[in-house]
């Protein structure tokens, strides 16, 4: 099919939109967290690793009661929508933070938001898009919220310098993006005429509906939580940056890196995934982790360092809009929220223990060591792999 963003629903641009202003705000501030908590608030590699997981953690758990409960409501765009806002409004905590312990509250509020929005956000791309076009609406969204988390540490580079290193006062230039994406959803993203709910018994509305996911999803959920093993928080890349020698303006370029390679390839692999077996793209973006992390064990220079980004990026563009193209194309339509939550749960469980591991390898033993561990989860994930690509789709 040429071209096939061209048949796709006007609400996946809007949701794709939302996401590229949230991103650009929520980029922003990562993209500088690390190295604020730091370089200024002297926070260790470990306390970096604990926060990123807990955070993570947080938006996972709360993807699975969102999701639950936008099936159950049979509606999901106002849940998604609360969950924006609360995001949007915990922004301003970031610049005032003064301890460590105020950046995991924020961090852990955000990360609520996140989860809130999550699942039902997901669902709801399956929701208005016909089942021969989900692989190109999952990248095409993904390939937006890329080109936001693109921008973000954009900003958050030009701010650096034009602010004379103040981070806090960059962050606080993240608030405007925010806002501006609650406005864009509201306005344009429209619910079916039927609510999902209606499509299925009651007891798919309550959390006993679980029992009805079939054995093909939750072989989807391993396979997601071990790539996500291998795939720890992002922040690490940052401090990679720091780690050989690059000044803290120029740290961001390491996502802008990153976001740009994702962006670029992730509504082609999506479109892909279409009509390739998703086994091979899969394996393709496995095999693109291996790389990384390697590059990024190895690293002596910001030029690796960058390659090791952009190699990351491509990982993410060839497996996370077709990961949640799967979850959605073996859950029934009134338990996608359900399905998605259970996801996302299982891979935030997953990213919590990565970030903890990583930060502590990191202080023990360096940054080889932490990178190394991830290419070594990602070559365990290949023999999974393996055996989904053998197994009858259903």
């Amino acid at each position: 099919m040429k071209n096939p963003w061209r048949k796709l629903p006007a609400g996946i641009w809007a949701l794709g939109i939302g996401s590229l202003c949230m991103d650009t705000s929520s980029e922003l501030i990562h993209s500088l967290l690390p190295l604020f908590m730091v370089s200024v608030l002297g926070s260790s590699m470990l306390t970096v690793g604990i926060v990123e997981g807990i955070a993570e953690a947080t938006a996972a758990i709360t993807k699975v009661f969102s999701g639950a409960w936008s099936d159950r409501l049979g509606r999901r765009k106002g849940l998604m929508i609360a969950g924006y806002a609360l995001a949007a409004f915990t922004k301003p905590l970031f610049p005032l933070a003064q301890s460590v312990t105020w950046v995991l509250a924020a961090r852990f509020t955000d990360r609520i938001g996140k989860g809130i929005r999550g699942a039902p956000r997901d669902a709801l791309v399956a929701d208005i898009t016909p089942a021969s076009a989900r692989g190109a609406a999952y990248g095409l969204r993904q390939a937006l919220d890329s080109v936001g988390a693109l921008l973000g540490p954009a900003l958050a580079m030009l701010l650096m310098l034009w602010l004379a290193n103040d981070m806090r006062a960059a962050m606080w230039l993240a608030v405007i993006p925010a806002f501006l994406a609650v406005l864009v959803l509201t306005l344009g993203v429209q619910e079916p005429d039927r609510p999902v709910a209606a499509a299925v018994s009651d007891s798919a509305r309550t959390l006993a509906g679980v029992q009805r996911l079939p054995l093909h999803f939750w072989f989807v959920v391993l396979l997601g939580a071990v790539f996500t093993l291998a795939r720890f928080s992002e922040a690490f890349l940052l401090l990679r940056a720091q780690a050989v020698g690059m000044a803290n303006a120029q740290v961001p370029l390491v996502m802008i890196v990153m976001n740009l390679c994702y962006a670029a390839v992730a509504y082609p692999a999506g479109a892909a995934a279409d009509r390739q077996p998703p086994a091979r793209l899969l394996l393709a973006g496995l095999l693109l982790l291996v790389l990384a992390d390697a590059v990024l064990a190895l690293a002596t220079d910001a030029l690796a360092v960058l390659a090791g980004a952009a190699l990351w990026g491509l990982h993410m563009a060839f497996t996370q809009g077709l990961l949640a193209k799967l979850v959605a194309d073996h859950v029934p339509a009134g338990l996608r929220g359900t399905g998605f939550g259970i996801f996302n749960l299982a891979t935030g469980v997953a990213l919590l223990l990565a970030s903890v591991l990583a930060g502590a390898l990191w202080q023990a033993y360096g940054p080889q060591a932490t990178f190394a561990a991830g290419a070594l989860f990602a070559i365990i994930a290949t023999p999974g792999l393996l055996v989904y690509s053998r197994k009858p789709r259903r």
